[in-house]
């Protein structure tokens, strides 16, 4: 969802200086409560709330790049929430079942929420949020992106050699760490939609990724020729896009 992508240069300064961007994007952040009704600005994203007295809520938020997301929930009625839905415009982004939302590890994740947010309810991505707080990349995510997320599980994280993780998110391996975890951001709000067979997608880190489109699946190649699946796609938040992957992506460095 940049209008403009960054320069993998300023993306790097931005990420080495995380703590000072979230600092100004929290000065930046305004809210409006009327009653039932919310608007909050934060940064590039404009999201307005309104409940109603029937139980339904109503979403919309709308980016300065002119992106729009629209949503409405209502009262779970039923372990199914076959009631909870998504609806959208020609502009809207959704996720593919056109659900308000996306279950993974046992939470729901909404567009209203931020990646980071939605990420920490989700019991299958404990080793992922742990690795992003020890790499220093929390405030970052938080910001307002946009950013295209491919996230490992724990079982993903498993496959590596025995002590990697471990050894990884010691403070001293800090700068290898954040290479690995922003290896897997690539700038902007891309959909599964949006990925190609043979498209090369840069990442955050400075390398790319190669799309293998086959069969109704996707898949990631990375820079050392390792594979990762993508079990859950198009989990939508709002600073951006998170598709869930079954396997570590590495780079060269």
């Amino acid at each position: 969802m940049l209008k403009n992508i960054l320069s993998i240069t300023a993306l790097a300064m931005a990420f080495s200086v995380a703590t000072t961007t979230a600092s100004l994007a929290q000065d930046q952040v305004k809210s409006k409560s009327d009653g039932e009704k919310t608007k909050v600005k934060d940064g590039e994203m404009v999201t307005k709330t309104k409940a109603d007295e029937d139980g339904k809520m109503k979403i919309k938020g709308k980016a300065k790049d002119g992106s729009k997301m629209k949503a409405t929930t209502k009262p779970r009625e039923g372990k199914d929430m076959k009631n909870m839905k998504m609806n959208s415009g020609p502009s809207a982004s959704t996720d593919a079942s056109g659900s308000g939302g996306v279950m993974v590890g046992g939470a729901m994740m909404t567009p209203d929420k931020d990646i980071v947010d939605n990420a920490v309810g989700s019991a299958e991505h404990t080793t992922l949020v742990g690795a992003v707080k020890a790499g220093g990349l929390v405030e970052t995510l938080k910001g307002a992106g946009p950013f295209t997320v491919f996230a490992p599980t724990n079982a993903a994280f498993e496959k590596l050699p025995a002590g990697t993780v471990n050894t990884l998110v010691m403070p001293e391996n800090k700068q290898k760490l954040s290479t690995i975890l922003t290896y897997h951001v690539v700038p902007g709000r891309l959909m599964a939609a949006d990925l190609k067979d043979g498209q090369t997608l840069t990442t955050v880190e400075g390398e790319t990724l190669t799309v293998v489109a086959k069969g109704g699946s996707v898949m990631l190649r990375d820079a050392k020729g390792g594979m990762a699946t993508v079990t859950i796609p198009n989990v939508v938040s709002s600073n951006g896009i998170t598709h869930v992957v079954d396997t570590v992506l590495m780079p060269t460095k």
